[in-house]
């Protein structure tokens, strides 16, 4: 009897320590429509992690659920944070972080983890069909198939083998337009922050502040950094003057990173002999807007994102950072809360 009380006991305890010392982490956000996390997604992460508590907070106790909370898989807004005295880690659903970086978040000892790479292929796809549209220009084939013609001579397609990309933000979308590009045996040029001295399929990669040095050389240029302060309308009416006469431009990261009007203009006097546009400043594009008139831009409502495999990719990472998150081991996609990326 003695024995039996002893092995109770003790198991009694471990799980009572193993309870308390358990990591708490709590979903503050089901997904979204194009990925939601259901019953058997849930699931998935908690047997990826069972030394994890994760808790999907009842109707109206959110606040009350975070309140002891280490770690969030969702959103994160400054009266969450308020209240999540114990919070150490964040897992947003997106690759942009700038609506969740509030003054309380960048200043705090929290670390903030991203989904910067999980949208990488589709987004680089959506980049390349929006320029092949419109250098094939499949854009007038389209619109012109409900007249039942067959106008051939009108047609200039151009062959993009040999023509020069420009790739401003060579990060987990850019460095697979860049893959792409490369591939249609395009000469590649890289714009980011980072040095590159040497990648096989880039010509060379530069810094941002030199920029207008490159764009007399772009046929094409590509949008595909993150919105922060330093990016924030980059592509002005000067840098649009720097690109070669009928060049493109493709936007697909966010719409804050060029200037709408200074755009059209360009398009205006035909110096630009195009755009493809998945992301604008305001979202979505104002009815009447300029943008809207011209039959050689092309504009999709903010979804080069979305893919048939993009949820996978998303459930994958999750499990994997909740696995580290409950060993302690270094998380993926942590975003660097000062620069905004």
């Amino acid at each position: 009897m003695r024995k039996i009380f002893i092995v109770f006991f003790t198991v009694l305890l471990f799980t009572t320590v193993f309870a308390q010392d358990a990591k708490k982490v709590v979903i503050t956000l089901r997904g979204s429509w194009y990925s939601p996390l259901g019953q058997a997604e849930i699931a998935e992460l908690r047997a990826a992690a069972p030394g994890i508590n994760l808790v999907l907070p009842e109707e109206g106790q959110l606040m009350k659920e975070v309140a002891d909370a280490d770690g969030i898989i969702g959103t994160i807004n400054p009266d969450i944070l308020r209240v999540a005295k114990k919070l150490k880690w964040v897992q947003v659903g997106s690759a942009g972080v700038e609506r969740f970086l509030t003054p309380e978040l960048k200043n705090s000892d929290v670390v903030l983890t991203n989904c910067k790479i999980v949208q990488g292929p589709e987004i680089a796809d959506h980049a390349m069909a929006m320029l092949l549209a419109l250098t094939r220009q499949l854009n007038r084939a389209i619109s012109d198939r409900q007249k039942e013609a067959w106008p051939t001579q009108e047609y200039r397609p151009l062959e993009l083998r040999g023509r020069t990309a420009v790739v401003f933000g060579v990060g987990g979308i850019g460095t697979q337009i860049a893959v792409r590009a490369n591939a249609f045996g395009m000469q590649v040029i890289g714009i980011d922050v980072q040095d590159m001295p040497y990648v096989p399929f880039l010509e060379k990669c530069v810094r941002p502040d030199r920029l207008d040095s490159v764009l007399p050389e772009a046929d094409v240029v590509f949008v595909s950094a993150p919105h922060t302060e330093l990016t924030e309308k980059t592509f002005k009416a000067r840098q649009f003057a720097l690109m070669k006469d009928n060049s493109f431009f493709i936007a697909v990261s966010r719409g804050k990173l060029y200037d709408a009007d200074a755009l059209a203009q360009a398009l205006s006097s035909k110096h630009l002999a195009g755009a493809g546009l998945d992301v604008t400043d305001p979202e979505p594009l104002p009815k009447g807007h300029s943008l809207w008139k011209f039959e050689n831009v092309i504009i999709t409502p903010h979804i080069a994102g979305r893919s048939d495999r993009e949820h996978r990719r998303y459930i994958e990472l999750y499990k994997e950072n909740l696995r580290r998150f409950a060993n302690g081991e270094p998380l993926l996609h942590v975003v660097d809360k000062q620069k905004g990326y």
